[in-house]
């Protein structure tokens, strides 16, 4: 059984940071994608970031050069550092997996689909 558990979240001033953390059990070794998305209330769900299949992170518009999502093999824990954080960064962040590894860039990059996983998502809060 596939389990996605985030934490990490918080509330921050604009310019701050957080780093958001995924742990990810019971999912395969290889053939599989993670990402991580976020959604605000009243908006639509937004691609952060995702690995293609050769294991390189791909940003959405409002991540690029702010956030950097990095992984831990060994335990398989993600990572999303969020930089400058602004209050437009305010949402929930979901840390999302599938068992095809070209899904979760495909739907950042389309802006829409669904992922075999989920997780219960964490909070963050930006504001002065």
């Amino acid at each position: 059984q596939v389990h996605l558990v985030e934490s990490g979240g918080g509330s921050v001033q604009p310019g701050g940071s957080l780093r958001l953390s995924c742990v990810a059990s019971g999912l395969p070794a290889a053939n599989r994608c993670v990402g991580w998305f976020r959604q605000a209330p009243g908006k639509e769900r937004e691609g952060v970031a995702a690995y293609d299949n050769g294991g390189n992170p791909v940003y959405g518009a409002s991540a690029e050069g702010r956030f950097a999502m990095s992984q831990e093999y060994a335990r398989d824990i993600f990572y999303l550092q969020l930089t400058n954080l602004q209050p437009e960064d305010t949402a929930t962040y979901y840390c999302v997996a599938h068992l095809n590894p070209f899904h979760c860039t495909h739907v950042l990059v389309i802006g829409s689909g669904e992922f075999d996983f989920r997780g219960q998502g964490t909070q963050v809060n930006v504001s002065s």
